[in-house]
């Protein structure tokens, strides 16, 4: 087995492409949405933040909108490396090649298992989850 996957990626979009060997075409195999990345912090929040009553004259809001939008990037990233190791598991691959939103790129590498790790064989750090498949292409080695 030659195929390699390219996973291209952002905070609310992934699309997973094979090619069968280092110089055939693309094909889109799977795409994962998270619409919740799309949301406003403001409705990732059930409720208003608590407050710190501290003994001071000033109080604190604990919990910042910030920490949703990161929590649903980390619970996506997570969702993506999930599928993508299960590719790996079943034998369908065994070389990635990561294209992903800079501020996503981090959390991938994070979320990876060290088996799915020591596939990956390119990190590019460029938000092309919207870009055709020509363009993706380009972005990657000659030689997948």
């Amino acid at each position: 087995m030659n195929a390699a996957w390219v996973v291209v990626a952002d905070t609310s979009r992934a699309r997973i492409f094979s090619a069968e060997n280092a110089f055939s075409p693309l094909v889109e195999i799977q795409t994962l949405d998270h619409p919740e990345a799309r949301l406003h912090p403001g409705d990732l929040v059930s409720d208003k933040s608590g407050r710190d009553r501290s003994t001071g004259a000033r109080s604190h809001d604990i919990g910042h909108l910030d920490e949703a939008k990161h929590d649903e990037a980390v619970r996506f990233a997570s969702e993506v490396c999930a599928a993508l190791e299960s590719g790996r598991a079943n034998g369908h691959f065994n070389k990635l090649h990561v294209i992903a939103a800079p501020s996503f790129l981090g959390l991938l590498r994070k979320q990876q298992p060290q088996p799915l790790q020591k596939l990956v064989a390119t990190e590019i750090s460029k938000n092309l989850t919207t870009q055709d498949i020509k363009t993706i292409r380009k972005n990657l080695p000659n030689r997948l």
